[in-house]
Formats: structure tokens, sequence, C-alpha cells
């Protein structure tokens, strides 16, 4: 028995886990599988012809995860032969061959340099009745230049680089990702365009450190350059980016920002510690008086900007002292909002083999600490737009309650989750439009408006939506072989797909 009925397409999900790259990248896998001739298999088919996990090596528990859900799925390709499994990402990148040697019911291991390849190597697989493993160095070609099946009609992902030149000790991703490599501008605005006469209305400049944006072809201003071109884009009204690195925030940016109409005035900038000494541990090549000083100029240039951080608890060393500043400059700066993660080893980088690991309980009262502190704050800060109206792009899923509220949700340009009450527009509004709303009510993760939208703006994102429509952009395949629709395979007789 097969999966497919014989001369129908074959059918795949793709299961993603951390940042916004894995999440871009999956967009990548849809839009090649789709390309490919499979189709993506209704979110309650349990037996997809095709799954794709698209994995982290960042996260806590990111190896128990993966196994523990190849394990669950063992079974379920028992039962149906001609199943395949595949596996990419940061931790394909990783662990490259252990991956089939622990599970070897996986049928396909590619990593972060190599996404375009996955078509061919499932083929490859279902052809040899074996595993197929391909894991490369370095980039074959940009990512961005890969078909990618989007899965927002009004908000998207732009690369405009992969890759990092930095050292942080906590951190695996240069040696997963790769140095830095940038696009040319022109093909970022491009993408960007494409995106616009989709519909699209916000774009989100990705990078690992978009900021040193332009150090391949040797002009450091190029990130300020290129969000101002953002801004002579007619039709995109919105452009975020993450993440940027201190040490290389210049003030052309900050000023970029600031007179660029469509750029929004939210900054995300990781802070990690607010003690020089973890910072200087860290290997993070600037200290709280420049992440401060830098705060100061965004809020001299934007008052209303919101600013957003990342803070790692228990790094290696970290003093009772240290961490008191980290909560000193998390009072200062007054941020609206803040990722904060546990200090947890990451086999292959510096700080995993440091001394002075801390015992789990005092990273926990730290960081339960350094959460109540955010929390304060933050809930401060938003109580401050009570009354104020907010212009509010209507999201998918942004809201858990919804339902039960009765509420609509989505992201105010300064990036500040608000939920609010359609009412007598209630059916009218779709994903993708954008409303006008007074804000009644501020919790410390969100925002409550209540009372009557303002007004309500219909918009090409909102019709995508309503005709259940996603943009997808083409790309360039730059020579990578393509295959037709699949037929069917007939059940395997032996080898790991077998298994």
């Amino acid at each position: 028995m097969t999966t497919a009925a014989a001369g129908s397409p074959r059918t795949y999900q793709v299961r993603t886990y951390g940042c916004q790259m894995n999440v871009h990248d999956s967009e990548r896998i849809s839009g090649l599988l789709e390309q490919a001739g499979y189709v993506r298999a209704a979110e309650a088919d349990e037996q997809p012809d095709v799954v794709v996990f698209n994995t982290c090596a960042v996260r806590e528990n990111a190896d128990n995860r993966l196994y523990g859900n190849l394990g669950h799925l063992r079974p379920v390709k028992d039962k149906h032969p001609g199943m395949q499994i595949a596996v990419g990402g940061c931790l394909a990148q990783k662990d490259r061959g252990d991956i089939v040697r622990k599970a070897p019911w996986v049928d396909v291991v590619f990593g972060t340099h190599n996404i375009g390849s996955l078509p061919v190597l499932l083929e490859r697989a279902r052809h040899n009745t074996a595993a197929e493993v391909e894991i490369l160095e370095s980039l074959d070609v940009f990512p961005s230049t890969l078909p990618t099946r989007r899965e927002s009609t009004y908000a998207g992902w732009v690369s405009i680089s992969v890759g990092c030149n930095n050292t942080c000790t906590f951190c695996i991703v240069p040696s997963l990702r790769g140095k830095e490599k940038d696009r040319r501008p022109g093909d970022i605005l491009s993408e960007v365009r494409a995106l616009v006469d989709e519909g699209v209305l916000e774009v989100t400049l990705l990078g690992q450190n978009v900021n040193s944006y332009g150090v391949e072809f040797g002009d450091r201003y190029a990130f300020g350059k290129l969000l101002r071109a953002c801004g002579d884009i007619e039709g995109l009204e919105r452009v975020r980016f993450t993440s940027p690195h201190p040490k290389d925030f210049t003030d052309d940016v900050i000023a970029a920002m600031a007179e660029t109409p469509n750029v929004c005035h939210s900054l995300h900038m990781p802070l990690q510690s607010g003690s020089d000494d973890v910072l200087r541990a860290m290997r993070r090549s600037y200290r709280s008086e420049r992440y401060l000083g830098i705060i100061e100029k965004v809020r001299a240039a934007m008052p209303d900007a919101a600013i957003t951080t990342d803070i790692i608890v228990g790094f290696p060393g970290e003093t009772d002292a240290d961490f008191e500043k980290t909560l000193d400059v998390v009072r200062e700066a007054r941020f609206s909002s803040a990722f904060t993660f546990q200090y947890s080893k990451r086999p292959g980088t510096p700080a995993a083999t440091m001394d002075g690991q801390l015992p789990k309980q005092v990273v926990q009262e730290r960081y339960e600490r350094l959460i109540a502190t955010v929390e304060e704050i933050t809930w401060a800060e938003n109580r401050k737009l009570v009354g104020e109206t907010v212009e509010v792009l209507v999201a998918v899923g942004e809201g858990r309650k919804d339902e039960r509220t009765g509420r609509l949700s989505g992201r105010a340009r300064d990036g500040r989750l608000v939920h609010f009450d359609a009412g007598s527009l209630a059916g009218r509004i779709r994903p993708g439009d954008i409303v006008h709303t007074t804000v009644t009510y501020a919790a410390p993760h969100h925002l409550n408006a209540d009372g009557e939208p303002l007004s309500h703006r219909r918009t090409r994102a909102g019709d995508a939506a309503e005709a259940g429509r996603s943009p997808r952009t083409p790309g360039v395949l730059l020579g990578l072989p393509t295959i037709g629709a699949p037929a069917a395979a007939p059940a395997p007789t032996g080898g790991c797909a077998a298994r």
C-alpha cells in the first residue's frame, strides 16, 4: 500500500521549530515542494506522504523534541509504506548522519545550506529505498533565490543576509549558518516589490545581524540606505527588521528609521546581559553604557519607539552583582517587551565548557525576578497608551482567546499586540485590513480596545485573505534540478524507507 492514490499528487507537511529564520526557511521548503508537484496536506491529515522537520539547535531540549516527534511518527510510517520523513535546519546541520543512526526510519537529512536540494533528495531516497544525507559546508545558492510559499497575505519575511561573523560564546549559529553572506540591494528590493504586488503591506528584513549588512561588499552604511529605499516602494506600509547587534548600530540607521515614513518605530535589540563582565565573557563587543546610549538616541529621534530585547540569565560565572546590573539596565531601558532565557549548555560552544556553571535553582530564582521586573515595566509602559488611538494591522492567530471573547487581534505600528472589538463592523474586517481604534485597557503583554473602531480600511491583503490566496514568489533556481509532479511510489521492499 502507498500513501498516495495512484496518479494523485503526494501531500506534504512542514513542522517548524526555532526563530524567524527557520519560519522563513519553511516557507521556502513549501515553495520548493509545491513547485515540484507536491500539495500541502490538510491540517487534520495525520498521515501526509512527506513530513519535513525544520529544526533548531539553539533552543533548549531541541534534540529531545526532535527525536521524540520522530519516535511518534515511526508507527505511522510503518503502517503507511511510501511515507517519507525529512529532517533539515540547524540541528540537521549539527548532527548530520547521527540522525539516521538514531532514527533509521528517516529518509532525508539536509542542512541549512542546501534547502534547494530537498525535492531531489526525496526522489533519490524513494528510488534507492535508502536514506539520503546531504550537508553542505557553505551556501550553494542564496536561499531567497528559491521559490517561496508565503504563510501570510499581509506580512512577509525578506532575508537580506544569512550567517554571522560574530563569535558569541553561547551561540552555535555561526557554525551552523556559516559566515555572513549579503544579498545585493537590488535583489532584496525586487523581492519586496514582488510581495507588495501580491498585496503584502508589511515586510520584515531578516538577518542574524542586519546592521552589519553590507560588510561583504564594503558599505558600512548599506543598511540605512536599504531602509530608505524601502520607503520609496509604493504600497509598502510597514517595514520592520530583526535583529541588529549593538556593536554595529550606527546613527544613520536611527536617522533612516525616523525619516522614512513606512519604517516602524519599533526596535528589537538584544541586550543579553547588563553586566560588562558577563558581556565580556559572552564575547559581546559592547558594554551597557554603549547599549543604553543607543536607546537614548533612538528615543530622542522617535519618542514613541517601542524597544524590545533578549536577555540570558545564569550565564557561567554570573554573580549576584552581575544580575543586579542586568535589572538596573532593564529599569533604565524601559523595554516594551523582553524575551528572557535561562542559560543552558549548547554542545560545541565555548560557554559549555566554561568554569562557573550555575546551579539550576540559582538560575531559576534570578529568572523569576527578571520576569517580575520586566512585567512591572512593560505594564507601566502599556498603561501610558490607554486612551490613545492606534493603527492595527489585523492578523491571524495572534489572539488565542479571540473566539471566546469575540475580539479580533493585530499589531500596532510599534509592534504591540492589540485585541479589539469589531463592534458594528463584525464580519466585515478581514486579516490584512487596517483599523484605527482607541486603547481602553493595558496588560503587561497586550492592549485591549473595546470600543467601536474609529475606522476600517479594506486592503488588497484583506481581499487575498478572503479569497484564500497566499503570496508566492517564484525565485530563480540558478540551475538547480527540478522534478515533475511525483507519481505514487510502489511499496518499498527493503532499505531504510521500509523500516
